[in-house]
Parts: C-alpha cells; sequence; structure tokens
C-alpha cells in the first residue's frame, strides 16, 4: 500500500491477501475455477460434461446421441469420488453426532431369550423353519424322510441355486422391466417372498398369528409377481411404450 491510498481502498484477510470489495466478489463458478484438489476436478468434469452433451444434442439425432457415453476416465471416475466422499463424509458425519448405543457386555454363561441372525441373513434363517413343508410318508409310517433342520438346510441350497441359474436362463437383452413382464413378475416375486420369509423368521416377534404368516409368506410373492406381470403387459402397448417410442425406435419390443 502505498502513501496516497487509503485504509478502506484494500483490506487484508489475515493471510496476506487482498479481499476485493462487495461488488466484486467473485461468484461460486469463479471460486471453483480458483480451487483445487477434488472440488476442482468435480468442476471440471461437470463443466466438460455439460459441454459435451450440449455439443452432441446439436449435432447429434437422438438415436445416435442414444448410443453415445462419456470414457470411464475421467468422467465417470471423478464423479464416483464426488459422490463416494459425500457419503462418507455423512457417514462420518452421523457416527460423531449420533454414536450407538452401547448395550451391557455379554453374558457367555447365560443363553438369550432370543437368537437371531444379522438382519440380511433372515430370509435364510426362514427357510430353516420351512417344517410344513416337510413332506411325511405313509411307508415310512407317516415320519418324515428327513430331520427338519436337514430339509431347510436344502431349502436354501435350492434358493440360491435358482438365484445363480436365473442369468444362464435368461439371456435376453431387455434393460426395462416392460420389455420382458415375465421376467420382471419373476423378481418382484422374488424379492415379496425375500421380505415375507424374513418376517417368518422372527414370527414370534410378529403381531400375526404363525399360521397366518405362514399362508401370507408363502402367498404374497404369487399375488405381486401376477400383479407385476399383468400391469407390465398393460403398459407395455399403452402409455410406457407411448412415452418411450424413441427408445422402442432403438429396440422394438418383441
Amino acid at each position: 500500500m502505498t502513501d496516497t491510498d487509503s485504509p478502506d481502498d484494500a483490506r487484508t484477510d489475515g493471510a496476506g491477501g487482498i479481499v476485493p470489495p462487495d461488488d466484486e466478489t467473485p461468484t461460486w463458478s469463479e471460486r471453483k475455477q480458483r480451487s483445487e484438489g477434488l472440488a476442482r476436478l468435480t468442476y471440471e468434469y461437470f463443466e466438460r460434461a455439460r459441454r459435451e452433451d450440449q455439443d452432441l444434442r446439436q449435432e447429434s439425432s437422438y438415436i445416435e446421441r442414444d448410443v453415445l457415453g462419456f470414457p470411464a476416465w475421467p468422467h465417470e471416475m471423478i464423479r464416483n469420488l464426488a459422490f463416494t466422499s459425500f457419503f462418507i463424509g455423512m457417514i462420518i458425519l452421523l457416527a460423531a453426532t449420533l454414536p450407538p448405543h452401547i448395550g451391557p457386555p455379554a453374558n457367555s454363561g447365560k443363553t438369550p431369550a432370543i437368537i437371531l441372525p444379522d438382519w440380511y441373513l433372515y430370509w435364510s434363517f426362514g427357510l430353516l423353519k420351512l417344517g410344513p413343508f416337510n413332506p411325511e410318508l405313509s411307508i415310512l409310517g407317516g415320519q418324515k424322510l428327513m430331520a427338519d433342520r436337514t430339509y431347510g438346510v436344502l431349502a436354501n441350497l435350492v434358493v440360491v441355486g435358482a438365484i445363480a441359474i436365473v442369468p444362464f436362463i435368461n439371456k435376453g437383452s431387455a434393460r426395462r422391466p416392460v420389455e420382458q413382464p415375465f421376467w420382471a413378475a419373476v423378481g418382484a416375486g422374488g424379492v415379496v417372498y425375500a421380505v415375507t420369509i424374513s418376517l417368518y423368521s422372527v414370527k414370534n416377534l410378529v403381531p400375526i398369528k404363525p399360521h397366518l404368516l405362514f399362508d401370507i409368506t408363502h402367498l404374497g410373492p404369487f399375488v405381486a409377481a401376477t400383479l407385476t406381470y399383468a400391469v407390465l403387459k398393460a403398459m407395455r402397448e399403452g402409455y410406457m411404450f407411448d412415452l418411450n417410442r424413441r427408445y422402442y425406435r432403438l429396440r422394438p419390443p418383441k
């Protein structure tokens, strides 16, 4: 600052820099352009993606634009890194502000009243309780061919095997449920069954009679699959077909 400058003409920010007057404060875009690290990479990614998408809209037809894409680096990597950093920050914030409650220490000499696996294994735990489906053979005097626990383990193998073999059976190129209503209905029924069998695994905690919950567990998936198939079948030639007619020009329904 020279002798002719007044103290009001320039102000310092404490770090040796000059703070611009209020009418010259940089905008959000200008601050992003001046930033470094992940913030700058994220800003450059969104700006470049916006410009490229605008160029594609102006230079390409709809069909050509639908089959064009962006490279994995730097577009996808920077976007995924930004999203990952955001969610990790949210998890750390929640862990710091809402720490989980720590209960009393476990007593190894006492068996808990209720023994349950982790919540994401409830479906497998429910399959171990399919004793009513275990057939009784008259030639064995009404006795069961195998123990209920063995029957439950075999049920787990059948369900996991069915999930593993579906990709080899359905080799279609459909990208939307409306294109193949049958397989979409199979998926919807499977999801509903995973939920209902999980509820059945904790039937002693659900305020529904066990026999009624058993019926809901095994009838609900069929009802959900039937409704899904009927809705998608109606939407295929109706509103959804008109809404996605540009998409179907590339991939006409079978």
